[in-house]
């Protein structure tokens, strides 16, 4: 029954690894560290690492998990296809104050003086997808087949999260980004982009889940806990 502990132990792990790169930009906007060092120091362990637990727990044959971890990569990277035809729309229609991927592109290979280029481009558009990854991760290993709606919550908590951070002060916008513009423009493209976040990252669990029941972390929390007891010597 010891199987119950380790797979809580490596759950907790991934969601630490997983925790990681959503808040190297903040941190980098913060003005803590450059992004490009955030990057090469933990962005890309943990991305390795990440990937290397979902072979490990399948090597370990706990299949399920491995299942719950890559389902959770996938549905966020769908949902952040989602999330950036909205983001496009009012990128394109002058509601957004830049092309966030480019930005980070540029942040990333450390070109602020010079601009984009092709390499900061792809790098800039891998990150915000894998931002997309790793939230979806999150949401699968915490909110394991919780309602939709939860996923849509969840969505517009991380789009509310982005709006109040350094991320918008940085730029000039604001906290949600008010001083752009009209003063709504932002906050609407940005809240949208996220909702459709969420829905398409609830669909997308639910359907690549095949109806598989995974446990939640609360569960699996209570399956540990049960096991320890179970084992504590009778006084």
């Amino acid at each position: 029954m010891r199987h119950e502990k380790i797979k809580l132990v490596l759950v907790l792990i991934t969601l630490l690894l997983a925790g990681i790169s959503p808040n190297l930009y903040p941190i980098a906007q913060a003005g803590i560290a450059k992004l490009s060092f955030l990057a090469v120091s933990f962005l890309i362990p943990s991305v390795a690492l990440i990937l290397l637990l979902i072979f490990i727990t399948r090597a370990l044959k706990y299949t399920s998990l491995s299942k719950q971890i890559l389902v959770g990569l996938i549905a966020g990277l769908l949902a952040t296809v989602g999330l950036e035809v909205i983001r496009e729309i009012g990128f394109r229609s002058g509601a957004m104050p830049g092309d966030m991927p480019k930005l980070l592109g540029v942040l990333l290979l450390d070109r602020f003086a010079h601009g984009p280029n092709f390499w900061s481009n792809v790098s800039g558009w891998a990150y915000h997808f894998w931002n997309g990854a790793a939230f979806g991760i999150i949401f699968s290993l915490v909110f394991a087949h919780a309602q939709r709606w939860v996923a849509v919550v969840y969505g517009i908590i991380i789009g509310i999260v982005f709006m109040i951070g350094p991320a918008t002060t940085t730029l000039g916008i604001g906290v949600f980004g008010l001083e752009f513009k009209d003063g709504y423009q932002f906050l609407t493209t940005v809240t949208l982009a996220h909702i459709v976040f969420g829905i398409v990252l609830g669909w997308s669990f639910d359907k690549l889940s095949k109806h598989e029941s995974y446990p939640n972390i609360l569960r699996r929390l209570k399956n540990a806990m049960t096991v320890s007891k179970r084992n504590e010597p009778l006084n």
